[in-house]
């Protein structure tokens, strides 16, 4: 008989952020976004940077900010380990905003040796965080 959920486990270094059943999911990888179902094949990734979403048998939703790190899928189980992760409501998008708007001046306007990657890795970090709490946001209205 097919599953109906699956497990969920979302983790950085210095702690867990959930374990719990899961529905659905949207996990940025390093080459796109990957949807999860129950009974989804097994998969190792490593995980790009973006808003990560999962909902639950009740129908809600989550979110979350993500910044490298991998991804393993096994026996209805989903294992995230991310580098960076922060949950939606703990994301403060006026200073994302900030951040977003500072990433791409300065891409814009490159300092003398400065790395324009590390402009753009901090300006898409950015914006994984205000979708984050925009995808949050959007779903409570």
């Amino acid at each position: 008989m097919a599953a109906t959920t699956f497990d969920i486990e979302i983790a950085t270094p210095e702690r867990l952020l959930s374990k719990e059943k899961a529905i659905r999911a949207q996990i940025p990888a390093k080459d796109g976004f990957i949807g999860v179902l129950p009974d989804h094949a097994p998969l190792l990734s490593e995980l790009g940077i973006g808003a990560l979403t999962y909902t639950t048998p009740e129908n809600t939703m989550f979110s979350l900010a993500i910044n490298g790190g991998y991804l393993e899928i096994n026996d209805n189980v989903v294992r995230i380990l991310s580098d960076v992760a922060e949950k939606s409501q703990e994301i403060d998008v006026s200073k994302a905003e900030k951040d977003l708007k500072q990433a791409q001046d300065a891409m814009i306007n490159p300092a003398l040796g400065m790395d324009i990657a590390s402009a753009l890795t901090a300006a898409r970090h950015a914006q994984a965080r205000i979708d984050a709490a925009r995808k949050a946001t959007s779903h409570e209205e």
